[in-house]
């Protein structure tokens, strides 16, 4: 059964991503154009116990849909995590007329929707990690652009490579999961993936770097992901005690990887979601997270996303092994 509310709120917490901003403008227009009031809480959770809301209308998101990071900004918030801090936000958010809430974030962020639900709150979550790590979504906003970015590096990187002769390590972000890692090392033709989900020793990256050596390769590309053990650093020095041949070194990408416009992808992405989560409000169909499946966007209830974890597919693993040979 639909319903009709008056207000609703707009955050973005955890890690940005690009595409965010594309979402915060679909999510107020949406609104707008059912007669809808949109608060825009600022920094994120914090900002929801702080009371920091602004109301939004359609000309104070034009000119952000092609803007990377998040123009409501966005902070981790160990307050929330502690029930007096969920009670306060309630409390602001009641204050403020505040009927229904979308969350834009990561895995802790559907976590904090997931509790606002719990407190009768009604909430929509929309999966922006540029990790691709959320569960029941074939893609999250911020990854097609993450991706690029690091594509873009790394093709750069063999360059230089080639100029002189050296194998590269290139770390990129994926602290829980190798995505991003497995993902650019197919596209960009590395030698081989690091990644957290697959145990590698020293002694078999060595291996690969002098097997590239022998081939007559004039350059190693490696991909880390960043919780890949040993770490980076301790990795290169690691294999450079190794007589392979190539002079070893570190590029770590580090926070570019999330900065940049986004994509044409993360654009629509980010606008399809942000419609739908307004209209997932409005149907009724609560405490759920917007989903990509296939070309569809569905509904999929936080609390299962919340409490599934979503592996790398171990035919990603299996292409970045073979094609790399």
């Amino acid at each position: 059964m639909g319903q009709k509310y008056k207000s609703i709120g707009v955050l973005t917490s955890g890690g940005d991503a690009p595409g965010m901003n594309a979402c915060i403008r679909a999510v107020v227009r949406s609104a707008s154009a059912m007669n809808i009031k949109v608060w825009g809480v600022e920094g994120g959770f914090t900002g929801l116990i702080r009371g920091k809301y602004k109301e939004m209308g359609n000309r104070d998101v034009g000119n952000i849909l092609q803007r990377g990071g998040t123009i409501l900004q966005t902070a981790r918030c160990e307050e929330f995590r502690a029930p007096a801090g969920r009670r306060e936000a309630l409390r602001e958010m009641n204050n403020a007329g505040m009927e229904a809430l979308v969350v834009i974030g990561g895995d802790g962020s559907l976590n904090g929707a997931q509790k606002l639900a719990e407190l009768g709150v009604p909430v929509v979550g929309v999966p922006a990690s540029i990790d691709n790590d959320i569960y029941g979504t074939d893609m999250a906003i911020g990854v097609d652009t993450a991706l690029n970015t690091i594509v873009d590096a790394i093709d750069k990187l063999r360059d230089t490579a080639s100029s002189h002769t050296r194998a590269f390590l290139v770390e990129t972000m994926g602290h829980a999961s190798g995505y991003l890692a497995i993902q650019a090392g197919i596209v960009t033709g590395a030698e081989m993936v690091l990644v957290p989900e697959v145990a590698t020793s020293v002694e078999d990256v060595a291996a690969r770097v002098e097997e590239a050596y022998r081939r007559g390769k004039a350059h190693c590309i490696i991909v880390v992901a960043e919780g890949f053990s040993p770490p980076t650093n301790e990795l290169a020095e690691a294999i450079d005690k190794l007589d392979h041949g190539f002079t070893t070194r570190v590029s770590i990408l580090g926070h570019i990887q999330r900065g940049g416009s986004p994509t044409a992808f993360d654009r629509m992405l980010a606008s399809r979601f942000g419609m739908k989560a307004v209209e997932f409000l409005v149907d009724g169909k609560l405490n759920m997270m917007t989903a990509l499946r296939g070309r569809e966007i569905v509904p999929v209830p936080i609390a299962d996303v919340v409490s599934n974890a979503r592996p790398v597919a171990e035919e990603y693993i299996e292409m970045a092994r073979v094609l790399s040979l």
